[in-house]
């Protein structure tokens, strides 16, 4: 790889540059076994808190549920960066994120990673699949990444499930919290991701895939929701969200939450009513 990021994993600018280059020509026609990994992986404690400021989480020894999934991301990046991977990656949609964590994870702990592709398969609006991430700690696993893409107008070998129950979002009460979201929001959680896909970053480059300005990355509305509920949720969890509509950036919006089942249904929402996310949590 070119270049690494915090804890040694790969930078991914060359990787969407790879990506980009290959984007062009034939590609194969089914998922690849590859299996990316790294072993022994250290937490970077600067990095960790730096993570923890930009999303609002306080800052701890213990990894926020979501942190896991910025250190495997890079791996699955990787993945799908090459010309064996049948769909592109620019133009990806990432729609649907399930996170579970099984116990509490210590930034002490040396972690192992591995990624796999998996449930590639027709989506009504073209082709979707299921990037997954593993994460184990001293043999046993701690923490497990389910990250679902949509490219639409894409072909895919078969036919897919029914489409899984969307969590259900929250009927309409007052918000929790209201958030004022930066216009420099993308490019802070790109600092902290590593994930530099252009329609984060800037107006302009955001302009050149069709968005009137730059979008917030899913994953910092998804850890910013939780954050919402820090000191109410057991170290073990699941964690579901469906993305909706780009949350254009700068922007005001609000998020609802409520109990239900013994944990927490979520959204965030515009004023105007547009859903950006809508989520669960539930105690393993």
């Amino acid at each position: 790889m070119s270049g690494t990021a915090p804890g040694g994993s790969p930078r991914l600018g060359p990787l969407y540059l790879k990506a980009a280059i290959g984007s062009i020509g034939a590609r194969g026609g089914r998922l690849p076994d590859a299996e990316p990994a790294r072993h022994g992986v250290s937490v970077d404690r600067r990095h960790l808190a730096q993570y923890a400021r930009v999303c609002g989480f306080a800052v701890d020894d213990a990894l926020p549920a979501t942190y896991p999934h910025v250190l495997a991301f890079p791996l699955q990046v990787a993945l799908m960066a090459d010309r064996a991977f049948p769909l592109p990656l620019p133009g990806l949609v990432h729609i649907r994120n399930t996170i579970t964590v099984h116990r509490r994870i210590d930034a002490a702990e040396r972690l192992d990673l591995r990624v796999h592709a998996e449930r590639f398969v027709a989506h009504p609006k073209g082709a979707q699949v299921d990037l997954v991430a593993r994460v184990d700690a001293g043999g046993e696993p701690v923490w497990h990444g389910r990250s679902t893409y949509l490219a639409r107008g894409a072909t895919a070998p078969e036919d897919g499930d029914p489409p899984p129950v969307q969590p259900g979002g929250v009927p309409d009460r007052a918000p929790a919290a209201t958030w004022r979201v930066p216009a420099d929001t993308g490019r802070r959680y790109a600092g902290v991701s590593g994930d530099v896909n252009p329609i984060h970053l800037h107006p302009l480059t955001a302009r050149a895939f069709g968005f009137p300005r730059a979008i917030a990355h899913g994953m910092w509305t998804a850890a910013r929701a939780l954050t919402t509920l820090q000191g109410r949720l057991r170290p073990a969890l699941t964690y579901e969200v469906a993305f909706g509509k780009p949350l254009l950036l700068p922007s005001s919006v609000e998020l609802r939450i409520r109990p239900a089942d013994g944990g927490w249904d979520l959204d965030v929402r515009s004023r105007s009513g547009r859903h950006h996310l809508d989520g669960s949590v539930q105690p393993v």
